[in-house]
């Protein structure tokens, strides 16, 4: 079971950037991937409809030997995480993008936390549960933010529009006075350096993909889980193949990215 791959997955492709953390991190770790490009992006979608996709995706995996499951998405994290746990096998561990985050702020004395994602995210109110459980000092101001992932995903995160829409989301009364911002999206992290320069560093980013990959990283060496066959594997798969997921792919896991088309769903 030590030889198996990572499972990765989430609606598209913002979820390489924890991919590509992964790799960094566990450099001898082989990893699969998969985007639900048919579906994406679940912030638009139903809780009913993220846990649906979640669970199948998630039989995939394990069906392709997967010794780990990591939900690579905010928005299926916050409303199919329990729902997978309850379907993965008890010695399989499963990761989500929120609890480790939720984790990197439970010695904070006070302080105010902004959450910026999708609407489906924010909808879920759980990173504000969650947040507060963990440590009741903090003061937690949670924004929807739909417009960046789409703007990410349509590749306009290097260009000059794309700050005047970081700018309005950014300038809302929501995040006034925040001392941390967390990035509930694995498609932020390619805006990063856009938002820290937005608050000048007087923020601090929390950036999911890093602390979900040491978080992997701590549990597979408790659990004995770590390779020792010394040679990574990278699988990608979509389920809808399409021309900008392939132009994007490689710039998001900053990697190159050979795609294979899988047909989940079934007409």
């Amino acid at each position: 079971m030590k030889n198996r791959p990572i499972g990765v997955f989430d609606s598209g492709i913002g979820g390489l950037t924890v991919a590509h953390a992964l790799r960094e991190a566990l450099p001898n770790e082989s990893l699969m991937y998969l985007g639900d490009t048919a579906h994406l992006p679940y912030g638009d979608k139903s809780d009913d409809a993220i846990r649906s996709f979640s669970l199948r995706i998630t039989k995939f995996l394990l069906e392709k030997g997967a010794k780990a499951i990591v939900i690579a998405c905010n928005s299926a994290s916050s409303h199919a995480f329990d729902a997978v746990r309850e379907l993965v096998p008890d010695e399989i561990p499963v990761f989500n993008v929120i609890d480790p985050v939720v984790e990197s702020l439970r010695g904070l004395e006070k302080g105010i936390v902004g959450v910026i994602g999708t609407s489906a995210t924010i909808r879920s109110h759980m990173y504000r549960s969650k947040i507060t459980l963990a440590n009741p000092a903090l003061i937690v101001s949670e924004l929807p933010t739909p417009l960046l992932a789409h703007m990410i995903e349509e590749g306009f995160f290097t260009r000059s529009v794309s700050q005047a829409v970081i700018s309005e989301y950014l300038n809302d009364p929501a995040l006034d006075g925040i001392d941390h911002l967390i990035l509930a999206c694995t498609h932020y992290p390619l805006i990063q350096d856009q938002i820290q320069s937005h608050f000048q560093k007087e923020v601090k980013i929390l950036n999911s993909a890093e602390l979900v990959a040491l978080e992997v990283k701590e549990v597979l060496e408790k659990k004995n889980l770590l390779t020792n066959s010394g040679e990574s594997n990278y699988q990608f798969f979509v389920t809808d193949f399409t021309e900008s997921f392939d132009k994007s792919a490689d710039h998001f896991f900053q990697g190159r990215v050979e795609l294979e088309e899988v047909k989940l769903w079934k007409e």
